[in-house]
């Protein structure tokens, strides 16, 4: 079964700009789960420093590697718009 996109790119009375503006539609629903995730990581991070202070270091360090790993996914689908 074909994907959307490649039958559109099969289609010749598509130009180059409307397969690029798909692209950019693409990537933006690719970037909304990555944006949620770090939202969550971040709020939670930040309710469990002020609930025990003397982990600060360590929550912050989890929350940052949290942070990396969701935006590994937005990359992602960054360069999946240019396949």
């Amino acid at each position: 079964m074909r994907t959307v996109l490649e039958f559109l790119a099969q289609q010749e009375s598509i130009g180059p700009d409307l397969k690029s503006g798909l692209g950019s539609v693409g990537y933006g629903l690719a970037a909304i789960g990555p944006g949620v995730g770090i939202g969550l990581i971040v709020g939670n991070s930040v309710q469990a420093m002020v609930r025990q202070p003397e982990m600060q270091g360590t929550v912050r360090t989890t929350m940052f590697l949290g942070i990396a790993f969701a935006e590994a996914l937005a990359l992602i689908g960054f360069v999946l718009k240019f396949i």
